[in-house]
């Protein structure tokens, strides 16, 4: 009995013993391997817009690939949409719209819609409309329209500083986008505006209330007072 004694106190302190060093090495092996092995971040997703005014179709691309194509309405031909790239700038939802002393609370009578996604080019930016018509066609002052389905599906998917890619005539990237089609011979018309000429237009100035917006990133012409915005008469005037 003695012996066995002996024997079963033996074992517990070795266990005992035993318990110290094991919690270090499962330590250690944290410490090396991390929380769930600790993966490396993974690297963000690139996102391009990519729009064909000659076809009057949005594409967005993730990583290189097509994930949405959508019809939209362009610029027509007296006032043409910018030609060149851009990027997000802004982002505003239910904005609402002002021009010559009018004003257009959100609502399906707003001439811009649910959503705005200024551009980086001042005064022209991707939004929706109240001519559901138009869509599909050359008929906007220069920005982007799209439907009111399409666009509150396309603007969670965007983010600030996304690139956009405005192409004035069908190429390769376009034929590979959106898939071939008739190459057009241009008609005569007033010059597509490119992105140099209209950096030298006069800057567009945001009126007083725009002017004492306190986001230190708020676009040109938009002043935003919670999740609304209000779009100057000189930034409308040139886009829509």
């Amino acid at each position: 009995m003695t012996a066995q004694r002996f024997n079963l106190v033996a074992v517990v302190v070795a266990a005992v013993l035993a318990m110290p060093l094991a919690a270090q090495s499962a330590n250690q092996n944290a410490a090396t391997n991390g929380p769930a092995a600790a993966q490396e971040p993974a690297a963000a997703t690139k996102r391009v817009i990519v729009v064909s005014l000659e076809d009057h179709k949005l594409a967005l691309l993730e990583d290189g690939k097509v994930r949405k194509i959508y019809s939209v309405a362009v610029g027509k031909p007296s006032t043409p949409s910018p030609v060149g790239t851009f990027t997000i700038a802004r982002r505003v939802m239910n904005p609402t719209y002002s021009h010559d002393g009018r004003v257009v609370p959100p609502g399906p009578n707003n001439p811009v819609g649910t959503r705005w996604m200024g551009l980086s080019i001042p005064g022209y930016g991707i939004h929706g409309t109240n001519v559901p018509s138009s869509i599909g066609k050359a008929a906007s002052h220069g920005c982007i329209r799209m439907a009111k389905k399409d666009l509150e599906e396309l603007y969670p998917m965007v983010e600030v500083g996304d690139t956009v890619e405005l192409i004035g005539q069908r190429n390769e990237e376009t034929a590979q986008v959106f898939g071939d089609g008739p190459m057009q011979v241009p008609a005569a018309q007033p010059a597509t505006l490119t992105a140099a000429a209209a950096a030298e237009q006069p800057p567009i100035t945001a009126p007083a209330a725009a002017q004492q917006a306190t986001n230190s990133a708020a676009w040109p012409g938009v002043s935003t007072t919670a999740t609304t915005a209000t779009l100057s008469s000189l930034m409308v005037a040139g886009s829509l």
